[in-house]
């Protein structure tokens, strides 16, 4: 058995029987709830509302810790739901949780409604649970903001905004870190000056450690981790002083971050982040914290056991380090490079050999496993797939030999592909990083299609798209136009056009009907756009993003709608670009259009300047043109490129060619 199953077996064992210890007892099926207690002693708060009900108390305990539920899809409550039912069989003796409970961001109606639903489904549990505020339980948006934002509605319905209480010999804290700016009163997690704990909650908090001297330890709680720094300053230094004098706090337990991490202890205090139980999750590297997920925290005297239990597995919290999050992270981005692109003749056949290097940018070993395979059965490709570790801070190369029979460039034509498995070797577990797939790079003398006579244009369906690789652009630094023709059929809450962006690079994105221009200048995005919705569906609609050096624009129709004074030199990235779509991290297709697209040109000039012109129904190609995707026909699985470049978009998907009358 290996490291990591001997953890989260020792793990389960402990807490199973942990769980068969205490009072979450099953008789005749049933689950009876844990007695609850008004216990003034043991319950203080400065802020003028009722105590909070609180556990019943035994010898032993352990507690549960949920992270974030909201900024991710309405299913979330079903995340939270489920997150219930399994702590309910676990049996601890209350829940804690670290902020973002309702969706927020709203006004009193909608939020009401969200906090009903939340607490319908958090008072499922058999155990008590205590609220922790965080920014989208308080920030306001709209119209008749008041004072405080939502921290009213707060106070009324979850409970204090900071508050405290004794259970079994220890103390939990529960802090408020979103009180906002002491001067203005602006609430923005962003800026430092916002992210101050008062000197009101300050002084509270260092009474309730007075008061909690002689606890076994002492538990603290808030939304952000504040002790990350950055966009939230230095003022943790002050909290962190308190704890440290306290000489019993074990340990501080944030989220926010929507990720796993465990920051060591500091003057003897533990740090903790949480992901989410329900919230908004990439799961980028689900064994590396980015999943949905709760603490168990099992209390002795001489200290505490972490355990993480995602659905039927736990983690070992403590393994995942911030360079351990960090290097899994970064190993998910990373695609496979390749050598020099494989030819494809006008005949369908080929001959030749496929190099693939894999870079290990972390500081531990990677095994990688490399395979190529075809959904084209004229392809023989050998060996089918490699295997070997990339040292640390290394590249590995990978070699293949692939030939391809005749037999024509058609509909069935497909390329090869490559698909790569890493695991992140730690010391005792190895992180499963989740498999990518990309095309092996070909170069194709395709012929071009016969023109119809008619005037086409591309369809997307809102699930298609058409992908060019980046190396196949190469725009250098410097003045760019990207634009095309489009009809949509409707518009998303986000919706890409024709785009490469993802904290870099640039872009045309419909959201909502409202046209937005992006390029990536020096450490932002130049992001240019009217303040509106200006797009009507159903009508063919000319955007052009410009950018010349020293300001980026946007025109619609030939209409200047929107500029902004920037420069700087652009960030790149190595990810297609996206027509019918955005590119997310690991560059896949998101956030896509419906619609028809036509007209598609990527130039390495600013080809319009002033505040109008007449836009070119079609256009022609020359030496400033990187992509010209006029939709006049498809060769095999590609749209057929007319600049010099030859950077024919892959198809994916249903894209059909209709006319574009």
């Amino acid at each position: 058995m290996d490291t990591r199953r001997r953890t989260i077996s020792l793990t389960a064992l402990i807490v199973c029987a942990l769980a068969a210890s205490l009072h979450a007892q099953q008789e005749g099926g049933r689950q009876h709830r844990h007695a609850r207690v008004l216990d003034e002693t043991r319950f203080t708060t400065d802020r003028g509302t009722p105590m909070l009900p609180l556990p019943e108390e035994k010898d032993a305990f352990f507690f549960v810790v949920f992270g974030d539920r909201t900024g991710g899809p309405a299913e979330g409550v079903k995340v939270l739901a489920e997150a219930v039912r399994d702590v309910n069989l676990l049996g601890p003796d209350l829940v804690m949780t670290v902020g973002d409970l309702v969706e927020g961001y709203n006004q009193t109606d909608r939020w009401m409604a969200q906090m009903s639903e939340f607490k319908g489904i958090m008072d499922g549990l058999v155990c008590p649970w205590f609220p922790v505020a965080g920014n989208h339980d308080i920030y306001w948006r709209g119209d008749g903001k008041p004072a405080g934002e939502h921290e009213s509605n707060y106070e009324a319905h979850f409970g204090p905004l900071w508050y405290a209480f004794e259970h079994k010999g220890c103390w939990f804290i529960a802090l408020y870190s979103d009180e906002g700016n002491p001067e203005t009163g602006e609430k923005n997690f962003n800026k430092p000056e916002c992210q101050r704990i008062s000197e009101e909650q300050l002084a509270w908090l260092a009474a309730t450690l007075e008061r909690a001297r002689g606890a076994r330890h002492v538990f603290v709680f808030l939304h952000h981790p504040r002790w990350l720094g950055g966009n939230y300053g230095d003022d943790w230094e002050r909290v962190h002083a308190l704890l440290a004098s306290a000489g019993n706090v074990t340990a501080v337990f944030a989220g926010h971050i929507h990720r796993m991490r465990h920051d060591g202890w500091r003057d003897g205090v533990e740090y903790v982040t949480l992901a989410t139980v329900g919230g908004g999750q990439s799961g980028k590297v689900p064994e590396a914290g980015y999943l949905h997920q709760y603490h168990v925290v099992t209390v002795r005297d001489e200290g505490i056991s972490l355990a993480c239990l995602p659905v039927g597995a736990a983690m070992d919290v403590r393994a995942i380090t911030g360079q351990v999050s960090d290097e899994c992270s970064r190993l998910a981005d990373v695609r496979p490079a390749f050598g020099e692109a494989l030819a494809v003749e006008r005949d369908g056949s080929a001959r030749g050999r496929v190099r693939v290097e894999v870079a290990n940018p972390t500081s531990r070993p990677v095994d990688a496993t490399v395979s190529l395979d075809s959904r084209d059965s004229r392809w023989l490709l050998v060996p089918d797939h490699a295997h070997g570790v990339v040292e640390p801070g290394s590249t590995r190369a990978f070699e293949f030999r692939a030939d391809r029979i005749g037999g024509g460039i058609d509909e069935t034509f497909r390329p090869v592909e490559v698909s790569l498995a890493m695991e992140y070797l730690a010391e005792s577990v190895r992180f499963r990083i989740p498999e990518t797939r990309a095309d092996v790079p070909l170069t194709v003398d395709l012929p071009r299609p016969e023109e119809s006579g008619a005037d086409l244009a591309a369809s997307f369906d809102g699930a298609s798209w058409l992908d060019v690789a980046s190396d196949r652009l190469r725009l250098p630094d410097g003045p760019l136009t990207l634009e095309c023709w489009m009809r949509a059929r409707s518009f998303g809450e986000r919706t890409g056009l024709v785009c490469k962006t993802e904290t870099s690079d640039y872009g045309i994105f419909v959201s909502r009907g409202r046209p937005e221009f992006f390029v990536y200048l020096g450490d932002r995005y130049a992001e240019v756009g009217p303040g509106s919705p200006m797009l009507e569906v159903e009508r063919w609609h000319h955007v052009a993003g410009v950018y010349d050096g020293r300001e980026a624009r946007l025109y619609v129709d030939g209409t200047l709608v929107a500029s902004i004074e920037r420069a700087g030199r652009r960030r790149t990235n190595r990810l297609p670009l996206m027509i019918g779509a955005d590119v997310d991290g690991r560059g896949a297709a998101v956030s896509h259009f419906d619609g028809l697209i036509d007209g598609v040109r990527l130039s390495r000039v600013a080809r319009y300047s002033g505040d109008r012109f007449t836009p070119e129904r079609r256009h022609a190609p020359d030496g400033d043109t990187l992509l010209l995707l006029n939709m006049d026909g498809r060769v095999g699985p590609w749209m057929y490129d007319e600049s010099p470049n030859r950077a024919h978009a892959t198809v994916r998907g249903t894209v059909e060619l209709v006319s574009g009358e």
